[in-house]
């Protein structure tokens, strides 16, 4: 039986008002990887296949298709929905359960977890609430994060980075500048920039930051950009905080970034009506 993802999930849509979620049965057809005769292919085709599953589960987790009211899938049921083993689909479930959406129990099955319990740091959980539906509070909390720890990133980087990392910075830097004059993705050299000063903080958990920051700045760079009514972030802005890092000087760094999120933050605050949130 040919595998099934959930409609609506595979292209793209949000599982609201304007987008019904329907039966099943009704699926699109899951693309199988192609077969393959060597066992390092098999086992990337595995993994692949897992992935498209856990995207398909997880953000039907998160459009309330599957709720702690609604029950989960056996795994055969899964296995005839999806046209994958068994393996795959505990590998399935064992991600979707470390990202906390799902509880296995004996005798009960397995359960969808309420959203107090999902991971809120992992970059898919993240990905699939933003995807849901677009939530400025939600933009907001993580702003809030991102005030707590770039600007700290910024004034390490300033004593810690190496030369390659210095020059990451930069070139994200001559990208937004290129940018500026109609050549490149901005959007793309402006998440490079930030990515790379979590990198040069060389703290480690820090550095585990830069896949969440990546996940969010796709959904709020443009939003933000468009409540300043610009087509693009300010280069110059992120080129004063990389001034500062590259001369070394950690707290003009470290304020030049505080100022950056902060701007971005106080637009979110204004969208979401709550002007007067510090």
């Amino acid at each position: 039986m040919p595998a099934k993802l959930l409609p609506g999930l595979a292209n793209g849509s949000r599982g609201d008002n304007r987008h019904p979620i329907v039966t099943i049965e009704n699926a699109a057809p899951l693309r199988k990887p192609a077969p393959s005769s060597a066992t390092s292919r098999g086992a990337e085709d595995g993994r692949n296949l897992t992935e498209s599953i856990v995207d398909d589960l997880g953000l039907a987790i998160v459009t309330e298709h599957y709720s702690s009211t609604r029950s989960f899938p056996t795994e055969a049921e899964l296995s005839q929905r999806y046209g994958a083993s068994r393996p795959v689909l505990r590998e399935a479930v064992k991600m979707l359960t470390a990202k906390g959406l799902l509880l296995p129990r004996k005798r009960a099955g397995t359960v969808v977890q309420p959203e107090s319990s999902w991971n809120l740091l992992d970059p898919d959980v993240l990905r699939w609430m933003l995807e849901r539906k677009f939530s400025i509070d939600l933009l907001i909390d993580f702003t809030e994060i991102r005030m707590s720890i770039e600007p700290r990133a910024a004034s390490l980087a300033a004593h810690t980075a190496t030369g390659p990392q210095r020059r990451a910075i930069m070139d994200a830097i001559d990208r937004m500048l290129a940018a500026d004059g109609g050549e490149g993705d901005a959007l793309e050299a402006d998440i490079a920039f930030h990515i790379a000063v979590l990198e040069a903080s060389n703290n480690r958990f820090m550095r585990q930051f830069t896949g969440l920051t990546e996940t969010t700045l796709r959904f709020s760079i443009r939003r933000t950009n468009e409540y300043k009514g610009v087509p693009r972030a300010s280069a110059k802005d992120h080129k004063r905080v990389a001034d500062a890092l590259i001369k070394g000087d950690a707290l003009q760094a470290s304020e030049r970034m505080s100022e950056l999120i902060r701007g971005a933050l106080d637009l979110l605050l204004t969208a979401g009506n709550h002007p007067g949130r510090p």
